[in-house]
């Protein structure tokens, strides 16, 4: 593999240190000063000339941290890096995929554009995707976005006994149904309603062969948790009393662990692509496998 060195952006430490180990390169120090005006400056512990680097950084309210990361990416070819490539677990500005109302930016694009100027590769996991037929429709590098599948439901198999998989909403049929094909669970899918953007209404209709298992909700991104908080309660109205929720991205804007559990929730679980306590589901092996695809597929210059 080419010679790689790392660096993360505040808060990414534990996992950048994970992926260096994973693909064997060293972690050298990014360090960002902020002036009283609130201007910022990146410095990059060197050197840097012949290598690809890698900058770790996820994207949750991203506005703080793209200047940053753009100066990162910059610097570090100033320096001489042969290529850049950001490992985002997080991605942001996927929501907005289309013109909804006149006259609103097509968000999506405009942040693709900008990382893409700036970079030669980028790696996500389980990126929010809804009218994109993919990242690569938005970006003009090459991405790798692997799943979360795997991490998901070795957590599952190792931590629930019998448990029934349980997707929010009829987006997470597939997955929900790949993750208890992976372990030999049942799932069942939750039809969702969105009434307003705090408000989600859910129907769910549970065999009663699966009376005795203990449901899991799983989810890709836990934000408002208007949708997880719906589905819980749901399964308690069907007797599924303190149901496990997992989700990939876990935010939390706007609702705390406590609030779902204080819902009828037994467990909020989450994986380590943005940093919070619920986090227990590793994806580093995910996301180190594809940095290593990429790596390898980016040209080397002689």
């Amino acid at each position: 593999m080419k010679d790689v060195v790392i660096y993360a952006l505040p808060g990414n430490e534990s996992l950048a240190r994970s992926l260096a180990h994973a693909i064997n390169c060293p972690v050298q120090r990014l360090n960002i000063h902020r002036f009283p005006d609130g201007e910022q400056r990146v410095a990059l512990e060197g050197p840097l000339s012949g290598k690809s680097v890698v900058i770790v950084s996820e994207l949750h309210r991203p506005d703080a941290k793209i200047l940053p990361l753009i100066f990162a990416a910059d610097t570090a070819r100033d320096l001489g890096a042969q290529d850049v490539v950001v490992v985002a677990p997080y991605l942001c500005y996927l929501r907005q995929d289309a013109r909804f109302h006149p006259g609103e930016s097509v968000s999506a694009y405009s942040f693709g554009r900008l990382l893409s100027a700036h970079i030669d590769g980028l790696v996500t996991i389980e990126p929010h995707l809804h009218r994109l037929p993919s990242l690569s429709a938005a970006y003009a590098v090459p991405v790798r976005s692997p799943h979360a599948v795997v991490a998901m439901a070795e957590w599952i198999a190792a931590n629930v006994p019998h448990p029934l998989i349980v997707g929010p909403d009829d987006e997470s049929e597939a997955w929900v149904a790949q993750i208890g094909e992976r372990i030999g669970a049942p799932s069942v899918v939750a039809h969702k309603t969105r009434e307003a953007d705090a408000k989600v209404s859910v129907r769910l209709h549970v065999p009663s062969t699966f009376a005795k298992r203990t449901a899991v909700i799983v989810d890709d991104i836990l934000a408002s948790g208007q949708t997880m908080v719906a589905t819980v309660k749901a399964l308690v109205r069907s007797g599924f009393g303190n149901p496990i929720c997992i989700a990939v991205h876990g935010l939390f804007d706007g609702i705390s662990v406590d609030d779902l559990i204080a819902t009828g929730a037994g467990r909020v679980v989450t994986a380590n692509t943005v940093p919070h306590a619920s986090n227990a589901i590793d994806v580093t092996p995910a996301l180190a496998e594809a940095l290593r695809d990429l790596l390898d597929t980016l040209p080397t210059n002689p």
